[in-house]
Formats: structure tokens, sequence, C-alpha cells
């Protein structure tokens, strides 16, 4: 018998009793990464770039498992937060790792580099990933694709993951925040034992130094920074903080570079210019703002150090006036007159859950009538230099601006929320004018957005959320002073009729489907 036999025949017993994979041995240790995600949702894109080079490094020392949050309609439907292509998209992938578990990423990275085109790129992307699209195709379109989402969908809500991403590790919640390659290489390397590192695990660059300033007042007792602090230490593995209290000398001074900036509202977290050179920027970078030499993180700081406190029992600014009896805390929930039968919605427009909320007044409207003070707000901030800022960029700012104009030209019977209605379902559109519908004319809502009109508008309407702390799509004001949320039409019925005990049409009964996402969710904090 020939030596070079007898080895390749050696070497082929070896490999099958340690069960070789594409004739590598079998790692010493394995960790399980499991994902639940949307394949739409730009959080999930971002945390799969983030693990496919990691993968790739680590190879088969990472069972990798990649589920969908979702839901189940009563008839079967499937569906998902960002709509029927979302559920396409979901449906495709999960066949591509059911059927080609190997090379499957390669497909999902390839989508994700136009996340908002899928299903739409699968077949190029088949074609650059080398995969069967055919194949993937069937299974997607028919009960194995059906049956294969909806098992997904159901281990996604045994774990609890509503929120995309939801990150596993080894069966442990992984609450450490960074998503980038490094920050999921350093941590899945964490948990294997000292002597069964993988290679990879031994060359992981040291993280970079990146400093962080957080200004902020001891007499503000929702000023709570710590949170934010860990998840930005999460995020930026070298940050170094530095706290500076607005009541010392150095804070005083620090605040008069700011006051003429967002930053005049606290707390304000300010990043050096160097946090742009740290990988985990990319997490942040839509909630940065320039602010001086510094990029400022946009919390939706409401505290103004300078204005008084309307519940402390002090004269803060020193004119004499405590609390309530200051004019700048007429705003303020605790000084608010009581108004019996208004109900005020803040939102920021393209939120998906502030839309699901004001679809949700079809219903309300429906059932009380005009007999409902009804009110839409928005959530966004102003900069010193007269411009506005919201959490999803400057397309939301001029949608706020449009329905605002809507709202003061076409009040009679709720003519406005027509607009904003035909809007939701595609909020995203740039094509609003196909939304001047019933009457609404489409040249008075352009002449009043892009003047000085709706500018005004979106200034003085802005101001309600802010003196009243809101930051989250959507919170509801009932009788104006009572908060509460919701975003299904029984739920925000019965917490209006709380305060409003036999009104008609409290007696009704609404729907009390919110629809496909989950129950109660917001945008902002």
């Amino acid at each position: 018998m020939k030596k070079s036999f007898v080895i390749a025949l050696a070497a082929l017993i070896a490999c099958f009793f340690v069960s070789c994979d594409k004739m590598g041995a079998k790692p010493k240790e394995t960790v399980k990464v499991d994902f639940h995600i949307m394949s739409q949702c730009p959080f999930g894109v971002q945390v799969d770039t983030g693990i496919k080079p990691v993968l790739d490094k680590l190879g088969n020392a990472v069972e990798f498992n990649r589920n969908f949050i979702g839901q189940v309609k009563e008839d079967g439907t499937l569906t998902s937060m960002h709509g029927e292509n979302e559920v396409k998209g979901n449906l495709l992938q999960i066949c591509a790792a059911k059927h080609f578990p190997k090379t499957y990423m390669n497909l999902v990275a390839c989508m994700n580099k136009e996340y908002r085109k899928i299903p739409e790129n699968f077949d190029a992307c088949a074609t650059e990933a080398k995969i069967d699209g055919a194949k993937i195709k069937a299974c997607a379109d028919g009960e194995e694709g059906k049956a294969l989402l909806k098992a997904s969908y159901d281990l996604s809500k045994e774990k609890g993951a509503t929120g995309s991403p939801t990150i596993f590790i080894n069966g442990e919640r992984y609450k450490k925040g960074g998503r980038t390659e490094n920050d999921f290489l350093r941590n899945i390397c964490e948990v294997y034992k000292p002597e069964n590192k993988p290679e990879p695990c031994k060359a992981i660059p040291a993280p970079k130094k990146v400093d962080l300033t957080v200004l902020t007042d001891a007499r503000c007792t929702k000023c709570v920074v710590d949170p934010i602090v860990n998840q930005m230490k999460n995020i930026f593995p070298g940050l170094v903080e530095k706290k500076i209290d607005y009541g010392t000398e150095e804070g005083k001074k620090l605040y008069e570079t700011l006051k003429a900036t967002e930053a005049r509202l606290l707390p304000a977290f300010l990043f050096d210019k160097n946090v742009t050179e740290d990988p985990g920027f990319q997490q942040v970078q839509r909630w940065m703002l320039d602010v001086n030499d510094k990029k400022m993180l946009r919390v939706g700081g409401k505290f103004d150090p300078t204005a008084e406190i309307c519940d402390n029992q002090q004269d803060d600014t020193g004119d004499g006036k405590i609390d309530c009896a200051d004019d700048t805390c007429k705003g303020n929930l605790v000084c608010r007159e009581e108004k019996k039968d208004r109900l005020d919605l803040f939102v920021m427009s393209q939120c998906p859950y502030g839309t699901k909320a004001l679809d949700a007044m079809k219903e309300v409207l429906k059932a009380f009538g005009n007999k409902i003070d009804f009110h839409v707000n928005y959530i966004a901030t102003e900069t010193g230099d007269g411009k506005f800022n919201a959490l999803h960029g400057q397309p939301e700012v001029d949608e706020n601006i449009r329905q605002l104009c809507a709202i003061k030209h076409y009040p009679k019977n709720f003519k406005y929320m027509d607009y904003i209605w035909c809007r939701n379902p595609d909020i995203r559109s740039a094509e609003w004018q196909k939304c001047a519908v019933n009457g609404i004319d489409a040249k008075v809502i352009e002449k009043c957005s892009t003047g000085d009109e709706g500018k005004k508008l979106h200034s003085e309407n802005i101001k309600i959320a802010n003196s009243l702390e809101i930051g989250a799509s959507p919170t509801w004001l009932a009788n104006n002073k009572n908060k509460f949320s919701g975003i299904a039409p029984e739920d925000i019925k019965k917490q209006f009729c709380q305060y409003n005990p036999g009104k008609k049409g409290c007696e009704q009964t609404l729907s009390n489907d919110a629809g496909a996402m989950p129950k109660g969710g917001g945008c902002g904090k």
C-alpha cells in the first residue's frame, strides 16, 4: 500500500471522528450568537455589517443564528414593522439561511448595501453571492418559507425580542452596545476559555481614546446622565468622561460658550472631534450635532439652568416670582390649567409609532366627533441659527411643517387629518402633493411650508413639547395636563375617558389592534 494513500486514509478517518467542517478541525469551544432583527431596519443592517467579518474570521467557532421579529395575524398573514417588502426580504433571507447555511451571509451583506431596495435587489445579490436564487425563491414563495418565518417570529417572541436588534451571546442578552466588527469580536472572544481562544482573538486592536464632557446641573432632578454615559462606554470602549456641574465656575464658563446653541438645554454630552475616528461613531452619527468645536450627542436635553424651576419653592431667577407665578413656568405641566375634553397628541411625523397613533384617531374622532378638542403637536428642537433638528432628519422637519400648515389652513372638522392619513402609509415619500385631497390645496401647503409662515408655526409648536419635556412619539396629554401613552384606538379612548368620565362616546368599544408593531412602543425618550 502506497505511503501517500495511507496518509490520506488516516486523514479521512481522523476527519470523520472530529467532525471536520470544510476540512477544518472541530473548534475546541463554540460560542452561540443569536440575532433577532428586521431585514429593513437600519440598526439590524448595522449589526449584520458588524458581525459578518467576525463570522468570517472565527468560522465554525461561532454558532450563528439569525431570526426575525414580526407578527402573525389571526388569518395566518405574516407582517413586519416596515411593511410588505420587509416580509418578502425576511422570507428570502431565512430561506437562504436554510438552504445555503455556509454562504447566505454573503447574500445578506449584498442586500444590506441598499436595504431600502429589499427585495428588488435579491436577484443581483444572489448572482454576486453565487447562490441559487431560483431555489431560494421557490422556498420564499411557498409554504416552506412561511413556516420558517413563522417559527422565527415565534422564537423571537419567546425570547422577548421586540426591538431590532436584540442579541444574545451564549444565551445572555448582549447589553454592551458596541456594534462594530471589533466590538463583536472583543465581546465574543471574552466568552471563550483562555486556552480555547481562536487565533483572531489574540490580535484585536486597542480601542481609541474618546473624550466626553458632560455638562449637567445638580438642581435638575430629571438630568440622569449615568445610563447614557454607560451606553457611550459600550459604544466607545476607549471613552474618557469628565462631568461638570453648571453650579461651578467651570460649568458657568462652559455654558456661556453653549447658550446660543442647542446645547443650551441640559444635560449636554460633548465629544471632542476625535470621536469621528472611532468605528463606533457610525452608530451614533445620526444623533450627533456640530456645536462649536465639539460633537454633541442629541439626547433631548430639557433643563434650562438660567430659567425658573417650577416646583422647588424658590426664586431661581431673582425676579421676585416663585414657581408657577413666574412667566417662564406657564407652559410647565405642573402649572397648566385643566381643560376638559381636550386631547393633545405629540408625535414625530416620520416615526412609525407616531403614524400609528395618528391613524388610530380615525376611530377616536368617529366616536367623539366634534365633542373632543383634539390637537396635533410635533417633537423637534430649534438651533440657535433658526434651523430645526428632528430625530428622523430634515425630511421629518419638512413634513412636520407641511402638516402644521394643513392644520392651520384646514382646521374645520379636522379636515387636515385627511392629508395626514393619506401621508402615513408612505410617510417618507417626497411626493406629498398627491395627498392634497378632499378640498386641501397643495399650493396653499406649498406656500406656507416653504415660507416664513411654516417656520414660525413649527417654531411655536415645538415649544409645547419642549416645555413639557416630551421627547417620545407618541405621547398623549388629556385635559391639558395628564400624560399617557398608547397607539391602539381602544387604549386611547379608555385613558382619555378616565379623565372625562361619562362623556358621550366613552361607552363605545373601539379596536384594540395597534397594527404590525410591538404594542405601546415609541420613538425617542
